[in-house]
């Protein structure tokens, strides 16, 4: 069996869509002959990120990260997140000779230049260098995969994203009332969301946000009419989804959006700004609306058939992300992959709301059999 450690600074209590990625990956991969294990906070001592205190930063050092790979003597080391246990198991992998992969999840250049004023290029060639240290970097939309070549990212890699089609789903009666039409808003309430661009939209109906962050208590103040609820996960969030009419994501940073995919499989449409994220996700799909004006995008919305939404996002599965993910690992150590690429998120070129297409289903994959990477050093 394969074995591939995780190193993430991103792991629970937080609910995020690095989060939820790791945790049906190691759910999925026995099934594909593969084992995966985890490096995260839990492992270290962590104190409170500033400006987030609900997420833990670790305190890693390189003793530590090096005797827990020693430990679990995997075959490849997976390196999730640019935070201190990304940039330590980075070190050990170099200095040691571990073959390791990475992946970009989030643009935290964009991030950080919206709170701190931060030069994009200072923090692109850091991130640069992190990534082109490793043997492959894997992305999640050929949007990304453009932006970060023009950036001088190396040996980019495909891998998608799934939904639990199972939890989240139509529902022939909502779970909740709100005046309709229901306009909802899932994620972080923070500035990077760009989240008040929904909501000082003249929309009818109701306004729902669910989650939480640190803009939450000005945006609710400044907000009253809107229905802030705070975090839901699990079934509380898939009844939110299951009482909402249109999903807006008004995000002009994500990188992918799972909660587009959630939404969908629960009928909803979605409206967004044509941007990387929905244009990926979205594309030519019909099940949702992008447009410059966000409000005309919601309004719209309303007019795309629920059945629609949910038998586009049934294409996304977890399993079909979770095979891309071990053949990017064998891939990059040199290994045969088993199956073809999700063809729709082949790395080729980026994609413009004319051209991007709509990934077809996912076709059933063999059981991978084990790679035996062999440690070695690199420079």
């Amino acid at each position: 069996m394969m074995r591939v450690l995780v190193a993430t600074d991103a792991w629970r209590p937080q609910v995020n869509g690095v989060v939820r990625s790791l945790e049906y990956l190691a759910r999925e991969a026995p099934s594909f002959g593969a084992d995966i294990g985890f490096l995260t906070p839990d492992d270290f001592r962590s104190v409170p990120l500033p400006g987030y205190r609900e997420i833990r930063l670790a305190l890693p050092s390189v003793g530590r990260v090096e005797r827990a790979i020693k430990s679990i003597g995997p075959d490849s080391v997976h390196i999730a997140t640019e935070g201190p246990i990304g940039w330590i198991t980075r070190y050990v992998c170099q200095t040691r000779g571990y073959p390791f992969t990475t992946s970009y999840h989030t643009r935290f250049p964009e991030y950080l230049a919206a709170r701190l004023p931060v030069p994009l290029r200072w923090s692109y060639a850091a991130l640069r260098r992190f990534h082109n240290g490793g043997d492959g970097t894997m992305v999640g939309s050929p949007m990304l995969e453009q932006a970060l070549k023009a950036h001088g990212f190396r040996n980019l890699m495909p891998w998608s994203r799934g939904v639990d089609a199972e939890l989240f789903r139509p529902r022939s009666v909502r779970p909740l009332a709100f005046p309709g039409p229901v306009f909802l808003y899932v994620g972080r309430i923070a500035v990077e969301k760009n989240l008040e661009a929904f909501l000082a939209l003249d929309l009818p109906g109701s306004k729902v946000v669910v989650g939480d962050g640190p803009l939450r208590a000005s945006l609710q103040a400044r907000f009253p009419q809107v229905d802030f609820l705070g975090m839901r996960t699990g079934q509380a969030l898939a009844d939110v989804y299951a009482s909402a009419d249109v999903f807006v994501f008004p995000s002009l940073t994500d990188t992918f959006g799972m909660v587009i995919l959630e939404a969908l499989a629960c009928g909803l449409p979605v409206a967004a700004f044509p941007v990387m994220g929905p244009l990926d996700v979205i594309g030519r799909s019909g099940c949702g609306c992008l447009d410059a004006d966000l409000r005309r995008a919601a309004l719209a919305a309303l007019q795309v058939p629920r059945e629609k939404c949910r038998t586009y996002a049934l294409t996304f599965t977890w399993r079909e992300s979770v095979r891309q993910f071990l053949d990017n690992v064998k891939r990059a150590h040199g290994m045969p992959a088993d199956a073809a690429l999700h063809p729709g998120y082949v790395l080729t070129s980026a994609p413009s709301p004319r051209q991007t297409t709509s990934p077809a289903p996912a076709s059933a994959s063999r059981s991978a059999s084990p790679v035996a990477a062999t440690p070695r050093r690199r420079g």
